[in-house]
């Protein structure tokens, strides 16, 4: 066995400070040689949390096609229903980081919670469907820019020919300048995540209170309680309305989707035991507030969503923003305010994927795992892996030129790539009573945990 790793999940107790509980610097809670250096504060990780959910804006970037499944209300009421959801696999996630904080993170805890016999491979599927989700995520959300910038041309443009290698160059240059970022400023990152949480917060703020001033002075009026809250418009063919609000729920999902995100730093900060799971709650109180307020006013101030649907530009919510504001200024304005948290995001998912990636490579479940699982001591992170994500999201790219449908399917599949690498560690959990387990600060009690974990495996 490698000298710098120890059995998964086991902690020699000489190696763990009484009077703190933490592990030291030789050998952290994941049974691994301490090699990354501890930059982040609790005030970081926060904003690392909710900088890279980004909730309000990731749900403004996939706006059109969520209103085909039900309309405003629908929106609605299917983004507060998969926030419960995932409300409890956040609560599942938050217990494992604070009994087992690990970079690792689901892939870690999938290997313990499935035992000696089902651990291995448990483990390995279980990393390799996040690795594979946060990788998509991330192509997702340069995807998402890259469609923003297009759109913001477009509407000085009348002229513009939409052509999607356009939108390819754009995805390129957004997906480098965030790859690059993450390589060659890793010391800064604390810094520059503080930022982005900076530019989140007061971009929802601006947005909201535009879209809910503009109206009332343009003369075009708000939309009524009826049209937000209770007119269901079924666009998809589908028959059944059921099927359509869960299909719904998925365009949510996508906003709410990463409640492990902190997790995999949890070898580059102290105290993660307590940190984690207090940064995974500000990440989710703060996303689940501000979309929830974004979603009711943006859809008070619209007027017209016919003309949003044959929206000719690839990023619909600039029409949505123009119908608010009643001016191009105005939507490129708006768009300008979400275009820079999702920057921040698309940063935030950099970290992210990355280090998931690596510490796939330091345990021998990669391809050339020498490569992929080193720490760079120049640049204090896990540099190759973080330039194989980008690489890997070029090639994505690639794809979208020769089919926008294959791409999607590629990018779409986060959602269920991250579900069942949860899925992993929460069943085995489950069905071995919790007895693989060792008790964290944060730890639900019995009755509490059971309920909570078999509706987020539901």
């Amino acid at each position: 066995m490698d000298e710098k790793k120890v059995e998964l999940g086991q902690v020699r107790p000489e190696e763990v400070d009484a009077s703190i509980g933490e592990v030291s610097e030789e050998l952290n809670a994941s049974g691994h040689k301490q090699e990354l250096e501890r930059n982040f504060s609790l005030l970081n990780l926060c904003a690392i949390g909710i900088t890279t959910g980004n909730v309000w804006a990731a749900l403004g970037g996939s706006i059109a096609i969520a209103l085909y499944n039900g309309g405003p209300a629908g929106v609605i009421y299917e983004f507060i229903a998969v926030s419960m959801c995932y409300f409890m696999i956040a609560a599942c996630i938050a217990e494992m980081a604070s009994s087992i904080p690990s970079s690792a993170g689901v892939y870690h805890w999938a290997s313990v919670t499935a035992g000696a016999r089902f651990g291995k491979i448990v483990g390995f599927y279980a990393g390799w469907w996040n690795s594979l989700g946060w990788i998509f995520g991330t192509a997702s959300i340069s995807s998402i820019l890259a469609n923003q910038v297009v759109s913001m041309y477009g509407l000085f443009h009348p002229g513009y020919a939409f052509e999607r290698w356009h939108v390819f160059i754009a995805y390129l240059l957004i997906t480098w300048i965030s790859c690059f970022i993450v390589m060659f400023a890793n010391r800064t990152l604390p810094k520059l995540t503080n930022i982005g949480l900076f530019f989140i917060l007061l971009g929802v703020f601006i947005t909201i209170m535009v879209c809910a001033i503009m109206p009332s002075r343009t003369g075009k009026g708000y939309a009524s309680t009826e049209f937000v809250f209770r007119d269901w418009q079924n666009q998809t063919g589908w028959s059944s309305n059921g099927f359509v609000f869960c299909a719904g729920m998925l365009n949510g999902a996508f906003g709410v989707g990463t409640p492990d995100c902190v997790s995999h730093l949890a070898e580059e900060l102290p105290s993660p035991r307590r940190n984690i799971p207090l940064a995974i709650l500000a990440q989710y109180a703060v996303g689940f507030t501000t979309a929830l307020l974004y979603l009711i006013t943006i859809f008070y101030s619209v007027n017209d969503l016919s003309t949003l649907f044959a929206n000719p530009w690839p990023f619909p919510l600039a029409e949505l923003y123009r119908q608010a504001t009643n001016s191009h200024g105005g939507s490129l304005g708006l768009l300008l305010v979400i275009f820079f948290p999702t920057l921040c995001t698309n940063i935030g998912c950099y970290i992210t994927s990355g280090r998931m990636l690596w510490t796939l490579g330091r345990d021998d479940a990669t391809p050339w795992p020498k490569w992929v699982g080193r720490v760079d001591p120049k640049w204090g992170n896990p540099w190759n892996a973080t330039l194989a994500c980008g690489i890997i999201n070029t090639i994505l790219g690639c794809i979208y030129i020769g089919s926008s449908t294959a791409f999607s399917a590629f990018v779409g599949s986060f959602i269920v790539l991250s579900s069942l690498s949860y899925l992993a560690f929460i069943l085995p959990n489950i069905l071995s009573r919790r007895r693989h387990v060792t008790k964290g600060p944060f730890t639900m009690p019995d009755p509490v945990f059971y309920t909570v974990a078999i509706l987020a495996w539901c």
